[in-house]
């Protein structure tokens, strides 16, 4: 597979992975494309400029999310559950919280007027649809917590390589949104769109590693497949970073496959299944099949074999 002329060839062990990664973080590229680097983080809003005010807003999906966002306002908030309407006199941010197979129908529940001032919580990949739609600048969060239950206070997504959290909020309503969960007792960092768009890619590829690599090894959590399948998810992060840097044209920062295993060791309760593919994994199949189809070679050929292994596709 051949990423800005250069060739790579994926093997199952971790560390010709993480050397991947370590050529996909260095390679040179135009300026144009380059993304903000971890240590200067231009695009990254100062958190002095969060306002320490929680604004009220429309609070989309009574669910775990959000009724944890709700608990962190000051009860002016308006939840409105599926099939409800969005009101169109309701001042402030619209907090999606919903699956994201229901994200159509709370489009046709808000007025158009108000459709910049949706903020999407969801997981996975949100571009092609959003485009479609015409919301090809949408707010959205990155939301690395987790609420275990119904009621349940969430649990930051802290680890040992970011301390400083990893939530990341981008969009109109992005200092609005960090203000409420750091009130909530949360990290969130507000990023411009270039910076989001590139954490966006590696919590998908979380995602999408992650949850293939333990369905096929029946009752893995995330922390089993980082301890006990290193190896195999180490692969396949490689070459879902390589497809995506080639995709997108872009460059990750080094120790993505560090980041991404000290997640799941945060968050090691989690359990594993291929949900939502046309959300997640989906995306990288049809970066594959693009590519078969203009007659060069799958970019993922890990991720299609391991997808028809368990006869997803």
């Amino acid at each position: 597979m051949a990423i800005n002329n250069i060739t790579i060839t994926l093997t199952s062990s971790s560390s010709s992975s993480s050397r991947l990664l370590h050529n996909l973080t260095r390679k040179p590229i135009p300026t144009k494309h380059r993304l903000i680097n971890s240590k200067t983080k231009p695009a990254t809003i100062s958190m002095a400029s969060v306002s320490t005010k929680v604004i009220p807003s429309v609070i989309v999906g009574g669910g775990r999310v959000g009724r944890a966002l709700q608990e962190m306002g000051n009860g002016q908030d308006l939840v409105v559950r599926r099939g409800q309407p969005v009101p169109l006199d309701f001042e402030g941010p619209i907090l999606v919280c919903t699956r994201n197979d229901d994200l159509e129908a709370v489009l046709e529940a808000t007025p158009r007027s108000r459709w910049n001032d949706l903020v999407f919580f969801q997981n996975g990949m949100l571009e092609p649809w959003l485009q479609s739609k015409g919301l090809n600048d949408a707010d959205q969060v990155l939301a690395y917590f987790a609420v275990s239950k119904l009621g349940e206070p969430p649990i930051d997504g802290k680890t040992d390589t970011n301390p400083e959290g990893l939530t990341a909020a981008y969009g109109k309503w992005a200092s609005a949104v960090a203000g409420r969960l750091l009130a909530g007792g949360l990290t969130c960092k507000v990023l411009g769109k270039d910076a989001f768009q590139k954490q966006m890619l590696e919590k998908l590829i979380w995602i999408s590693a992650f949850m293939l690599v333990g369905a096929r090894h029946p009752g893995a959590t995330v922390g089993v497949v980082e301890k006990d399948y290193r190896s195999e998810v180490s692969s396949l992060i490689a070459e879902l970073a390589a497809a995506a840097a080639a995709e997108k044209g872009l460059v990750f920062e080094e120790a993505m496959e560090d980041r991404l295993c000290a997640y799941s060791r945060a968050v090691s309760h989690f359990p594993t299944a291929v949900k939502e593919f046309k959300w997640r994994n989906g995306w990288f199949y049809s970066v594959s099949e693009k590519a078969i189809a203009e007659g060069k070679p799958d970019p993922c050929p890990l991720h299609t074999a391991w997808l028809k292994e368990l006869k997803i596709i």
